[in-house]
């Protein structure tokens, strides 16, 4: 006996991380269904978008695509373009160019990072290369910004102003804060850059590609921004978490690799020789690490850092970014598409209960 699929509220709201009962209801239920079939355009889209001639570039192309994903960014573009005229040409086409630019760079963060594997599948430098990679990571960029040149000078200033922030996210946080610079609001930049421009991108590009009410488009941004800050945060705490086989990661994975997290930066400002001599731990472990030592050296330490309070502070600060991004949605219209952007924020923080 074979089970039936799932409703399409249950399968988007799997997608999104919360239960279906956002999607209960006729009306509700209708912006599910257009959400779904949106998607599949989306996806049969990028199917075919991806390929490319030469075909060690097709291969790479389509690699981290076809390992699979939620595709978070177009599902948040097309929520938001409901707001609107739904499921337009030039949406479908926002959410496949934002798609690329985010998969473009996962190609580039892991040749940065070091990264083993990604989406269940060895990273594409492990397959091809470094420099396979970054030109992989080039191509996608290229394609999105075909795709958003179809629209106009705000479709390329959206790109373009992303992409952007995306490298300098990225810059910053190889070469670190500078002096005079506050660590902890340094850190809180390059989390907006990296990962809230992005979201940021689908929620307003949602709304301003379906003609929907202009006086929307802000609060969206805030809330794609906000969301994106709290969605790394609750990363940091669950970087240092006990259970690999749920996280996928050894503990402190970051901390390891010499990656600042927001548990470490607390720790660092607090002036308690407990904790003071906690970070001096850590600092000469990851120097010993990097230097070739077992990274196992730093298990005693990073649980010490879990247990400290510095950890559930990084919790609260990602809950405070949590509620200032549901509150930067006060002027939407109650209905679906503003319970269901509610319900997805709210879903982070659940990721570290």
């Amino acid at each position: 006996m074979t089970s039936s699929p799932a409703a399409p509220g249950s399968r988007l709201a799997s997608r999104l991380g919360f239960s279906d009962r956002v999607f209960i209801g006729r009306a509700a239920r209708r912006v599910a269904d257009q959400i779904e079939l949106g998607l599949d355009l989306v996806e049969n889209g990028l199917a075919e978008d991806l390929r490319v001639a030469d075909s060690v570039a097709d291969a790479a192309s389509r690699y981290l695509y076809e390992a699979g994903g939620k595709r978070i960014r177009p599902v948040l573009t097309l929520l938001t373009a409901q707001l609107g005229e739904g499921n337009i040409p030039a949406v479908i086409d926002i959410a496949k160019a934002l798609e690329m630019t985010h998969l473009g760079s996962l190609y580039h963060d892991d040749v940065m990072d070091g990264a083993d594997r990604r989406r269940g599948v060895p990273a594409a430098h492990a397959v091809w290369g470094n420099s396979v990679a970054i030109l992989t990571g080039d191509i996608l960029f290229s394609r999105a910004s075909q795709l958003m040149s179809r629209y106009g000078d705000r479709a390329i200033r959206l790109q373009a102003d992303t992409f952007e922030r995306l490298v300098m996210g990225q810059l910053h946080e190889t070469v670190g804060a500078q002096p005079g610079d506050d660590p902890i609001e340094f850190y809180i930049q390059v989390l907006a850059d990296k990962t809230g421009s992005l979201i940021a991108a689908a929620t307003q590009g949602g709304a301003i590609f379906s003609n929907a009410p202009a006086e929307f488009v802000e609060p969206l941004r805030l809330y794609g921004e906000k969301v994106g800050v709290a969605f790394q945060l609750l990363d940091d705490v669950i970087d240092l978490s006990a259970k690999p086989e749920e996280t996928g990661k050894v503990p402190g994975t970051d901390l390891r690799a010499g990656v600042p997290t927001m548990p470490y930066l607390l720790l660092k400002a607090e002036t308690d020789a407990a904790s003071a001599a906690l970070a001096v731990q850590i600092d000469e472990g990851v120097a010993l690490i990097a230097d070739g030592a077992d990274p196992a050296i730093l298990d005693q330490p990073l649980a010490e850092l879990r247990d400290h309070a510095v950890t559930q502070k990084t919790l609260e600060l990602a809950r405070t970014w949590t509620r200032d991004a549901i509150d930067a949605l006060a002027p939407l219209p109650k209905g679906t598409v503003r319970e269901a952007l509610t319900r997805f924020a709210e879903s982070l923080a659940d990721r570290s209960s």
